[in-house]
């Protein structure tokens, strides 16, 4: 194959993934509307669901509701039924993420989610599978085309469940009336939480921690002062205290 082969064949899984994606918005229905009103109202946690790679989104789109407010965790579907079931109680919602709607693992869990009491929310590409007659939600995830060379890897199932799982997420968050200001609670560690929340006192050197020295000071003794208090610099102060340069 030449390059020129190879680049078409990336460029058409895109365009393929793409048409996908644009081909679900516009079959999308307000059933969409209801699964994030329901997670609005949820006063438990949102269960995300899932095997294999649709697993693997679905820790992406717990990661993301759990950024945005919305108190989240992901249940291995395998490992649900050996105890972790009993992290989930009555008052939450469980996500579950498909592309089949078949797995006997994730199958096998829905009678115990309903005898919990927990409502269920179903991303599925296969609208009669049980999966999709079991929850009270479905969201509909059908691909005709996975784009891969094989067409049985999953790609453009999982992007679609991704992207369902986004809006879904942005959804609540519109419902929340969430500001930037919520957001940064939530990322103090990141740029726009630092930006928002970290003010200078939180920061800066005071009392005998901070570097400070007189104008007539040498720079070798000025010097003993930065590398002393560990600032990597040093205040320089007039006779009345006042800062005149650093």
């Amino acid at each position: 194959h030449s390059d020129s082969e190879l680049l078409e064949s990336a460029r058409e899984l895109m365009r393929t993934e793409a048409r996908e994606i644009l081909s679900a918005s516009e079959r999308l229905n307000t059933d969409i509307v209801t699964a994030a009103k329901l997670i609005h109202k949820c006063t438990g946690r949102v269960v995300v669901v899932g095997l294999g790679k649709s697993g693997h989104v679905g820790r992406k789109i717990s990661a993301t509701l759990a950024s945005l407010g919305t108190p989240s965790f992901f249940l291995h579907a395998a490992e649900a039924s050996h105890g972790d079931l009993g992290m989930v109680r009555p008052e939450d919602v469980g996500l579950f993420i498909s592309n089949s709607g078949a797995s006997s693992e994730l199958v096998a869990l829905l009678p115990h989610f309903r005898r919990i009491g927990a409502k269920m929310i179903a991303v599925t590409g296969v609208m009669t599978s049980p999966l999709a007659e079991y929850a009270d939600i479905v969201l509909n995830a059908h691909v005709d085309s996975e784009g891969d060379p094989l067409q049985l890897a999953p790609m453009s199932s999982t992007t679609l469940e991704l992207v369902i799982g986004d809006a879904l997420a942005a959804l609540v968050t519109i419902l929340r009336g969430l500001r930037r200001e919520d957001f940064a609670l939530f990322h103090p560690g990141g740029t726009l939480g630092r930006k928002l929340l970290t003010r200078v006192r939180d920061v800066m050197g005071t009392g005998e921690n901070l570097p400070v020295v007189c104008e007539g000071v040498s720079v070798k003794d000025a010097l003993f002062v930065i590398t002393g208090k560990g600032y990597g610099a040093v205040c320089v102060v007039d006779s009345s205290g006042k800062l005149t340069g650093i």
